[in-house]
């Protein structure tokens, strides 16, 4: 919830089967209408199924849930349980697509001035307001009823407090009002690992805190470079991201700080876990490098006749390093449990 993988189309987005150009409005956030026009072909159920499909960021969900498997395993040194982990899965994608759905429908206003959002259903007219909000209040009253009765009560009340987090916390309050809105929004991404942890021991300890941790001091290093590459849609839109308000040379600074704490943090999972070796090299290793990019970044971004270039092909550079950085470390958590030391 929360967590993104970059400007990829198919994010909320189907083929726009409808002529009528979307308008915004003034007012509310959130308000979108359609004006008069001319009337294209109904959408087929496989394209109105698809655009309910994109509400919900698949995406975005692959990457959440990359971390809820291996907690799952650490938490319970070793496998859990297939229908466990199915169950928790399951639980959490539906959980992330009402999270994502109804930020859709909140977002829609600033959707509609961004190039890589503007075509979203619910900016084209695709799906009705009232469509996708229904779509989204379901979606998490299941997964909360999902978790409740097929996993336990505590993932079903991290789930709900992921779902709020992340529409309220960070849709509805933080997003359009501060910089550091992805800073502390970002927690919602961070639930995954304390529900997956939850949903094998049914209680919370150390080490998912640990989890928690390295997710939240991730956010920053990871959203921020994609912040700067479409600097100019979050200021079209009215969107207080850092890169908008901040120099390029202070965003690098701030991402290279995080990067450092989510490192130390990182290592810090090897005491309170009791993590053997391998998991503390590749941990070591996979930061090194996520450091080094934020350094050369932040280098770039520190000189004149580079500052303007660094925000585009540098920025993006050091946002999917930071995936391949959270997976290989995730990748280490998994495996660790099995090793025979």
């Amino acid at each position: 919830m929360g967590v993104d993988r970059g400007p990829r189309r198919k994010d909320c987005h189907v083929a726009h089967t409808d002529s009528r150009p979307a308008r915004v409005t003034s007012g509310a956030p959130g308000r979108v209408t359609h004006t008069p026009g001319t009337v294209g072909h109904r959408p087929t159920w496989r394209g109105r199924l698809a655009a309910y499909v994109s509400l919900t960021k698949p995406r975005v969900i692959e990457l959440l849930l990359v971390t809820t498997v291996p907690t799952m395993i650490l938490a319970a040194d070793g496998w859990p349980g297939l229908w466990l982990v199915v169950a928790t899965l399951v639980g959490g994608a539906v959980a992330a697509g009402s999270a994502n759905a109804l930020n859709c429908v909140f977002d829609r206003d600033i959707d509609a001035k961004m190039g890589r959002t503007k075509r979203r259903p619910l900016v084209t007219g695709e799906i009705s307001p009232r469509a996708g909000t229904i779509f989204g209040l379901t979606l998490g009253v299941v997964s909360i009823a999902w978790f409740a009765l097929l996993v336990n009560v505590v993932a079903a009340a991290l789930t709900l407090a992921a779902i709020l987090l992340y529409v309220v916390g960070y849709t509805m309050i933080l997003k359009r009002r501060t910089s550091q809105n992805i800073v502390w929004g970002g927690a919602a991404g961070c639930m995954p690992v304390v529900i997956g942890w939850s949903a094998v021991t049914g209680s919370l300890a150390w080490p998912a805190l640990v989890l928690f941790g390295i997710i939240f001091l991730w956010t920053p290093p990871h959203y921020w470079p994609l912040s700067m590459r479409f600097r100019a849609d979050y200021e079209a839109a009215g969107v207080p991201m850092l890169p908008v308000v901040a120099s390029q040379r202070r965003v690098a600074a701030e991402m290279l700080g995080y990067a450092v704490a989510m490192v130390a943090c990182s290592l810090l999972l090897t005491p309170v876990a009791g993590m053997s070796w391998v998991y503390t090299v590749v941990a070591a290793a996979a930061g090194a490098w996520f450091l080094v990019m934020c350094v050369r970044l932040m280098r770039l971004a520190s000189r004149p006749e580079t500052e303007r270039t660094a925000g585009r092909a540098p920025a993006m550079a050091v946002f999917h390093a930071s995936i391949t950085y959270l997976t290989l470390v995730f990748a280490a958590v998994a495996v660790d449990p099995f090793l025979p030391w």
